[in-house]
């Protein structure tokens, strides 16, 4: 297809102490190549979302490889007939991912990783685990694994007190997950630290479970932060759309709702501020 875009996103804890030189390399790289989205680099790693022709990415990930660092970092792919991203931001970072403990370095630890397709003959045998979300709730809503478990949190900053609260037996296998896996590398080690004796992550997180066994045992489909809002099992951008006013993500019911207001409000917060008042989340 002539048109058609290429979305890719990827990351990599590695220590970059040269962070602050590394910003106008990829800004001239993206800008050459018609690149958008977001690269973001921080003293313990780079996280990146970007949407171009094939090409253009291709010639992106050779640029990538051509420092040692970045060489070969896993991508998630998929493709849309538009490109997703409005703009082009390369942002320097204390952390490529917040979760505002210094300590947690995934760069020299991490917890264990779990391969998807073991992780679905766990399920599908019935095997006794715990499987924990880390993403927020506005993430949940939109689809998420049969039995998980819901920390009812709204950004990844609270997920060390919300895990405080869990009463399941820690010797009990856990897999955690999230979108693309960069929150699992630091809540791993946040479950380690608190006594959790079997923590695993899946591998490449929802996207990789998506890709490597078809999405068996979710229901629902999986929020992804660009224009496409959300994807299903088959990687395909989804109906969802995004409230102009707090960026909550919405159903196609929640739109039919008289409490949806185009360009204005959504029932979520017209329920906390009614109609007229923007706000927004980050």
């Amino acid at each position: 297809m002539s048109n058609q875009i290429t979305n890719i996103a990827g990351y990599r804890f590695v220590n970059l102490e040269d962070r602050d030189d590394l910003r106008q390399p990829f800004r001239d790289i993206t800008a050459e190549l018609g690149l958008k989205g977001t690269i973001l680099l921080s003293k313990n790693g780079i996280n990146f979302f970007l949407a171009g022709t094939q090409s253009s990415i291709d010639e992106y990930v050779s640029f990538l490889n051509k420092d040692k660092r970045f060489k070969d970092i896993p991508l998630h792919i998929s493709y849309t007939d538009y490109q997703p991203f409005r703009r082009m931001l390369v942002r320097l970072k204390k952390e490529i991912i917040s979760l505002g403990m210094d300590e947690i370095r995934p760069a020299e630890h991490t917890g264990q990783f779990i391969e998807p397709k073991k992780f679905k003959e766990w399920l599908d045998e019935g095997k006794e685990v715990l499987v924990l979300d880390t993403r927020n709730d506005y993430e949940l809503r939109l689809g998420t694994f049969e039995n998980a478990i819901d920390l009812d949190i709204k950004s990844f900053r609270q997920f060390p007190e919300a895990v405080k609260k869990l009463e399941q037996d820690k010797s009990t296998p856990l897999v955690m997950f999230c979108t693309g896996g960069i929150r699992c590398e630091k809540a791993s080690v946040v479950m380690e630290n608190q006594g959790w004796e079997n923590v695993y992550q899946i591998k490449g997180g929802i996207l990789g479970y998506f890709k490597e066994t078809g999405g068996a045992h979710w229901n629902g489909d999986c929020f992804v932060f660009d224009q496409r809002v959300s994807i299903d099992k088959n990687l395909n951008e989804t109906e969802h759309e995004m409230c102009f006013a707090c960026r909550e993500p919405l159903t196609f019911q929640e739109m039919r709702s008289d409490k949806y207001i185009l360009d204005e409000c959504c029932p979520y917060c017209y329920e906390k501020n009614g109609p007229g008042l923007i706000i927004t989340k980050d």
